[in-house]
């Protein structure tokens, strides 16, 4: 039988999706928990009940589920270390946990678990034949979801394009384009000249999720959408964006360069991040979008934030304005 009971518990409810889901679903009225690996936040009226717990601890995650109608799986391993070998027994406690509770867990997608054969339009029933050994972890993710779905448990997974927004942690956007709390002078691009890229806005995606969750008694067991978000075609919508924004605040519009790719080249063998960046360079050289027709079957439509003000309060939440601002404000008309 399936949890009816309004509280969630976010795993990862310090990240950049985990965050965002803790917001929106307060919003929508949900009672929510966030289980935290450090100490739990002082009482700051957010209405958020704090546990202290790991979620490679079964039992943390056990207890802290009890009751809850849903569980937000979006925590990743301290640091991103040993993400190969934790994130799956991580996956694992959760699947548990809501097996036990009758629990929908609620999994943010990647377009990792593809390869190239799998482009250009990508949809949800299309065969995961992943080029990287993190789109492989992505797909065994996924698989041990499927199963969980025929031992009780409920699942809905929403696969969005590349992650950005005031508070998304790491991503493209704020490690590759622009560096948070930094004027923004340069823009640097990763993607092939004319090769067409998915990008999709935090607030948005966990917008849509909270959409899906207040039906997921309408949906399969199994449930899985794509989100369109915000399709940049010849890879110049976004610079495009970031370039109008930062001329509106400074005065100032920053120049376009080519994403250095020789220097990952050179440094991956000794870092591990840029490793994983070199791994994922296919998805900025094959066009790849996404086809969201089951999320508007169900929803009527997709929550989507106009791109110049989804950049803008991107770059403010990151601080870059702010420090442009500081920099540059001397003799600048206000606008």
């Amino acid at each position: 039988m399936e949890n009816t009971k309004n509280t969630a518990l976010v795993l990862g409810a310090t990240g950049g999706i985990g965050g965002e889901m803790v917001r929106q679903l307060l919003a929508a009225g949900w009672q929510v928990r966030a289980l935290t690996r450090g100490e739990t936040p002082s009482p700051r009226g957010d209405h958020v009940e704090w546990l202290r717990g790991d979620a490679l601890a079964r039992a943390d995650v056990l207890a802290a589920a009890k009751g809850c109608a849903v569980i937000v799986h979006a925590v990743n391993p301290p640091g991103y270390r040993h993400w190969g070998r934790l994130v799956l027994p991580m996956l694992d406690n959760t699947i548990a946990a809501a097996m036990a509770e009758n629990a929908t867990i609620v999994l943010p997608g990647t377009v990792y678990n593809f390869g190239p054969d799998a482009f250009a339009v990508l949809t949800e029933d299309v065969p995961q034949r992943p080029l990287t050994r993190k789109g492989a972890i992505r797909v065994a993710l996924e698989a041990r979801l499927e199963w969980a779905s025929t031992q009780g448990a409920r699942v809905l997974i929403v696969r969005a394009g590349d992650f950005f927004g005031p508070r998304a942690g790491n991503n493209w956007f704020s490690q590759g384009l622009v560096k948070p709390g930094q004027p923004v002078r340069s823009i640097l691009y990763p993607g092939a000249p004319g090769v067409g890229h998915q990008w999709s806005y935090l607030p948005d995606v966990a917008r849509t999720m909270v959409r899906l969750l207040a039906m997921r008694a309408t949906l399969p067991p199994f449930a899985r959408f794509h989100m369109a978000g915000h399709w940049d075609h010849d890879g110049r919508q976004m610079t495009g964006a970031i370039a109008r924004v930062v001329e509106q605040a400074t005065g100032s519009a920053p120049a376009i360069r080519r994403f250095p790719w020789w220097l990952v080249a050179l440094a991956s063998p000794f870092v591990a991040t840029l490793r994983e960046m070199r791994e994922m360079r296919y998805l900025w050289q094959t066009p790849l979008s996404m086809d969201n027709a089951r999320l508007l079957a169900v929803l009527g439509q997709e929550a989507h934030t106009p791109l110049d003000e989804a950049v803008r309060a991107t770059l403010e939440g990151m601080g870059n304005l702010k420090a442009a601002g500081k920099k540059n404000a001397p003799g600048l008309p206000a606008r």
